[in-house]
């Protein structure tokens, strides 16, 4: 029993921090509809700066900040390749991303290890004498939930509401004297904000950096955005939000029971890519813009 609720907290605690990749996901593919592949770039991106401002002795909590900037000017790049250059979304995504494989070894090598004699947020007075397993569970759904209601908030302010008419309505959006391009690159810098971040917090979570934790991250971000939203495909009121942290926890307990049935480690990206097209089939369904609230 002890074991099994260990494995619970552990699977919320990923369900929670990699929600943040979701909420960038959410943002590009939900409401932008846009194919946005920089995401498998800029979650190392936030790990490797972490990493390296950590082992120099920046404070913890400052290295959210960094990160999300790094992940903000990664989107930035995205955006102006496609809206000024006009290279096409997904070929603009692909450019950064790669670009970014290059930089992230610059910044942190291929992999750089955070001692433990060195404080991350998760080592935070605020949570008393916690052990460090639930520590983490509590930090990661407060940061989460701080962010779901940060974003529902901007969703509701006149920019967020002509960043949703983007990806539903280009023509109205140009109809009212605003520039589709320039929300573009908004809804992108927030995105990739966002999945720095996770980076950011997993790095500190794992207490390292590797140079492919970005592979596959995007596949993660376009599955549990599909599972939240299809799951909630009926209930208008819950928000797209809400309905990607749901999706970000059932993914990561997939993944879990299947390593927890002796699944090989060499195998695992083999089910995850399994999973991911079982997830397209059934939500094919539902359609692309399903019935939960954007905000």
């Amino acid at each position: 029993m002890g074991v099994f609720f260990d494995l619970l907290v552990s699977v919320l605690t990923q369900g929670f921090i990699y929600a943040l990749i979701s909420y960038g996901v959410f943002i590009t593919y939900k409401i932008l509809d846009f194919p946005d592949l920089t995401v498998d770039g800029s979650f190392p991106l936030g790990a490797a700066v972490t990493a390296v401002l950590l082992t120099n002795g920046a404070n913890a909590w400052l290295t959210l900040g960094a990160a999300a900037l790094v992940g903000a000017a990664a989107g930035l790049c995205t955006g102006l390749i496609h809206v000024k250059v006009g290279v096409r979304d997904l070929l603009a995504g692909i450019i950064t991303m790669t670009a970014l494989f290059s930089i992230n070894l610059q910044i942190a090598g291929s992999n750089l290890m955070v001692e433990r004699s060195i404080d991350t947020i998760f080592n935070t007075p605020l949570l008393g004498d916690l052990p460090l397993i639930y520590r983490k569970l509590v930090l990661s759904f407060l940061l989460v939930v701080l962010f779901k209601l940060a974003l529902d908030w901007y969703f509701r302010t006149k920019n967020g509401l002509v960043l949703r008419a983007v990806g539903d309505n280009e023509t109205l959006v140009t109809a009212l004297a605003t520039d589709k391009g320039r929300i573009k690159v908004i809804g992108l810098v927030i995105a990739n904000a966002f999945t720095a971040l996770a980076g950011c917090i997993v790095c500190q979570e794992q207490r390292s950096f590797s140079a492919t934790m970005g592979t596959g991250q995007v596949v993660f971000g376009l599955a549990t955005v599909i599972i939240g939203t299809t799951l909630f495909r009926k209930v208008s009121f819950v928000k797209g939000t809400t309905a990607v942290i749901v999706g970000s926890v059932i993914y990561k307990a997939c993944i879990q029971a299947a390593i927890s049935l002796g699944l090989p480690a060499n195998l695992l990206k083999l089910v995850t890519a399994a999973l991911f097209l079982l997830i397209l089939a059934c939500g094919r369904t539902s359609g692309k813009k399903g019935g939960v609230s954007h905000a």
